[in-house]
């Protein structure tokens, strides 16, 4: 679990609805499902209509890594560590000795780098391979942070369209008075949605795909460095401190 995105997320709703009850507000005065439909409903049909079921498809599944340790990235000098070992016994005792190490590397782009290795693909097409791979990635997760990005900025004017609805309903009873505050109260209830789910769920969302995507995209440059440097034979020592400079410039 991520318990950073949670912690955020609780957080951001905890700190609105605490404010509002120090101010005297009633939770139950911004909980009104009318509202809640117009906007979400909404938002999402907006954003249904501006990308295909593929990119929706990805979104979804982009939410794993958002709140769950889906991907099992390990950490930058654990990655160095590992092929710099592996690098040595290589080095050692030939290429084909890394297939028993292979069920040890639970990152599925390294373990899948490492093979091709031992199968023994040419040096060009194996950097080719794997850089496309990359770039497959940063394109289906980049598609995944625009829907979220998209939706972050249907909402709050979803939510305008809410609060003048509510409005025109309010005018209509203006024969009422009695009843006319707390209608323009839940008139306003659709903005506080509109605006509300855009900073604290949609935005923030597409922001840590991006977040995920930069460190995942990092990895895997450098583990492609490596794997090359494996393939070639080269030093593990310089292979240690290239593999380093990567780390420093981040």
């Amino acid at each position: 679990m991520n318990k950073a995105s949670i912690i955020g997320i609780l957080l951001g709703i905890v700190a609105i609805l605490g404010g509002n009850m120090i101010e005297g507000g009633r939770v139950a005065s911004v909980v009104q499902g009318s509202a809640a439909l117009i906007v979400f409903g909404g938002t999402f049909g907006a954003t249904f209509l501006s990308f295909s079921l593929q990119d929706i498809r990805l979104a979804l599944q982009s939410l794993k890594q958002v709140f769950i340790h889906d991907r099992l990235l390990p950490e930058d000098h654990s990655v160095i560590k590992d092929i710099i070992e592996l690098s040595s016994k290589a080095r050692k005792n030939g290429i084909l000795s890394l297939e028993k190490d292979l069920q040890n590397i639970r990152y599925v782009f390294f373990r899948r780098a490492i093979r091709l290795v031992i199968d023994g693909i040419d040096p060009k097409l194996l950097r080719k391979t794997l850089e496309q791979e990359t770039s497959s990635l940063e394109g289906e997760q980049g598609r995944a942070a625009k829907v979220f990005e998209s939706a972050g900025g249907f909402a709050p004017t979803i939510g305008i369209i809410g609060a003048v609805l509510g409005l025109i309903h309010v005018m209509e009873n203006l024969g009422n008075p009695a009843e006319l505050g707390s209608g323009i109260a839940v008139a306003f209830v659709a903005t506080v949605y509109g605006v509300g789910s855009a900073n604290l769920l949609f935005l923030p969302i597409a922001k840590k795909i991006m977040n995920n995507l930069r460190h995942e995209m990092f990895l895997r440059e450098m583990i492609t460095e490596g794997i090359i440097g494996i393939q070639s034979g080269k030093n593990p020592f310089y292979l240690r401190e290239y593999l380093n400079s990567f780390i420093l410039k981040r």
